[in-house]
């Protein structure tokens, strides 16, 4: 067969297995029962090769739960070797260690097989509604009191479910159904792959995919190779700061590049804290990964050959590197924010590879009615978990998208979804004028949010919010993004972390932070200031004081005005 062909035959065949994993993770999205999973596409999806390989991941999903998925699929071959597996076999765990870091993901890998023959392997990941326990507050003390911890274990053997299993975790779920149709979801989502897979391979006449798997992670190691040796080379080191618990959490890192790897090292981190926002190795590992490749290689497709380049590590008993049996199941206020950290070092690297600090952890709304939680017995008992978001920092480029969960990539679940669930009201949601970060180019803005019930009863609110009292900061000149605000309508502030109780008849009122700016704000395109303003993102008042833009009446820019003000840097009389 003819050389060219035959790259062209493989690269097709690649492309195919891209849509089989893409295939598979919608499976998931659609047959899931938790609204994180069906709504939110909180998950991932991928095929591996034989030996634990990651080749293809689903568009769909988290880097968190990707990144970590890869590792993680190795962690069941040694466990269930792969002459012991068998058609129909599936197998689970929640493991914070081996899966992707606290007990609400469930991994569920699966082999394939074509014709008798084990071809490849399939991993799906989902959180899931509730698995007991304190449930999503971080004041456990270990990881025995955040729900329910399965190993790894076979979930189904030739086909037959593990009854035993499923009862035990209904037992220990607030949600049983919910949780059963999950765990469903995940097997239907491998068997889906599996299908399409043997699909692929009998319309191409293969017996394994072994050459095909050889092609895509030496093509793909043959890039990121290029994509690292275009890099400077050497070592640079950032630190950040966020709010915390109880007490400012401290992340340094430090980048190494040589001429084929990449480093990056984080000792020198805060310790490890007494509550639940301990991060597992695996999903510091999984975030930073991300960060790194946003800025190495971004268009290069993601697979076992761009993470075999990517080396992290982190001192065992930091926060980013905490052991069993730590308390982790917030571990995602940790984990999100390391590509803002990596950022840092990539800035040092070479100026204007790197975007500027965005909110990161996503502001989830993580609500309830419960007479345990609110000493309420009247009212509708309910859980409820909407994923909201504050801005991206800008990047050198552009402007920081709004209201966008960057690096987490879940959606945002819609208002009405979670009313028709539960007895909430959204009683507004709305950008947050003067969030973003002023700059040439601004920071993405957050949001403004109102939520109460319907009924005359309390709810509870399992605050986890970041960037209160520090805000993502600037780049280049750009300032930083507004700070978080949690409060009541009633005017009360209440603390970014810990059990909140909104008493019957009030709201809580949420002000979500911004992206910090890149760049100097009187640089920025006058015109694109008087859109901003035409658009409420920012205020007139800081189009004039901020960013020197002087506009009429009409709120049309004065050219001349605009000029003078930057000149003289001009400010308006308080």
């Amino acid at each position: 067969m003819n050389e060219g062909f035959e790259r062209i035959r493989k690269q097709v065949m690649w492309d195919r297995l891209l849509s089989l994993v893409e295939e598979q993770a919608r499976t998931l999205m659609r047959v899931a029962f938790s609204t994180v999973v069906r709504e939110a596409g909180d998950l991932s999806a991928g095929v591996f090769n034989a030996r634990g390989e990651m080749l293809a991941q689903a568009v769909t999903g988290t880097p968190g739960h990707v990144n970590s998925m890869a590792r993680s699929v190795k962690h069941f071959i040694a466990a269930f070797p792969l002459q012991t597996m068998r058609e129909g076999d599936a197998y689970v765990t929640n493991d914070p260690w081996k899966g992707t870091g606290h007990l609400f993901d469930f991994t569920v890998v699966s082999p394939a097989f074509c014709k008798g023959k084990l071809v490849a392997i399939f991993a799906a990941t989902a959180h899931v509604a509730d698995i007991g326990g304190n449930g999503p507050s971080p004041d456990s003390r270990d990881v025995y009191a955040e729900g329910l911890f399965i190993p790894l274990m076979p979930l189904v053997v030739a086909g037959q479910m593990n009854a035993q299993l499923i009862q035990i975790a209904r037992a220990n779920s607030r949600e049983p159904d919910k949780l059963e149709g999950d765990i469903h979801a995940l097997v239907a989502s491998n068997e889906t792959g599996a299908a399409q897979l043997r699909r692929m391979m009998n319309e191409y006449g293969l017996s394994d995919i072994e050459e095909l798997s050889a092609h895509i992670l030496d093509s793909t190691d043959r890039s990121m190779r290029e994509a690292i040796a275009a890099l400077p080379k050497g070592r640079w080191t950032s630190a950040m700061r966020i709010d915390g618990f109880d007490e400012p959490i401290d992340f340094v890192a430090t980048l190494t590049i040589d001429d084929e790897n990449i480093y990056v090292d984080f000792a020198g981190s805060s310790p490890m804290s007494r509550h639940g926002v301990n991060c597992p190795m695996c999903y510091a590992d999984a975030y930073t990964t991300f960060g790194v490749k946003c800025i190495v290689a971004p268009d290069l497709a993601h697979n076992h050959a761009v993470l075999s380049r990517i080396h992290i590590s982190a001192p065992e008993g930091c926060i980013l590197n905490a052991p069993s049996p730590a308390p982790v199941t917030a571990r995602a206020i940790i984990g999100q924010m390391l590509p803002d950290t990596v950022f840092g070092c990539f800035d040092k690297a070479r100026a204007g590879l790197a975007p500027a600090e965005g909110t990161a952890a996503s502001w989830t709304l993580r609500l309830a009615a419960d007479p345990g939680l609110t000493g309420h017995r009247g009212g509708t008992r309910f859980t409820a978990q909407s994923f909201q978001s504050g801005g991206m920092g800008a990047h050198p480029l552009g402007d920081g998208l709004a209201a966008t969960p960057f690096p987490s990539g879940v959606r945002a679940i819609a208002v009405e979804i979670t009313e028709a669930l539960t007895p909430l009201v959204f009683w507004k949601k709305e950008l947050r004028q003067d969030s973003g970060g002023a700059g040439r180019m601004r920071g993405g803005m957050g949001q403004s949010i109102e939520v109460g019930s319907r009924e005359d009863a309390p709810f509870a609110v399992f605050a986890r919010f970041e960037r209160v009292e520090n805000p993502a900061r600037g780049r280049a000149g750009g300032g930083d993004g507004a700070a978080g605000v949690v409060r009541l309508k009633s005017g009360a502030v209440l603390a970014s972390k810990g059990l909140h109780i909104v008493p019957a008849g009030d709201r809580l009122s949420l002000e979500m932070p911004g992206g910090g700016g890149y760049g100097n704000p009187e640089t920025r395109d006058p015109v694109a200031v008087q859109q901003d303003v035409r658009n409420g993102y920012i205020s007139a008042d800081a189009a004039h004081n901020v960013y020197k833009v002087a506009m009429n009446q009409r709120g049309e820019v004065d050219m001349a005005a605009t000029k003078t003000m930057r000149e003289l840097g001009e400010t308006r009389p308080e």
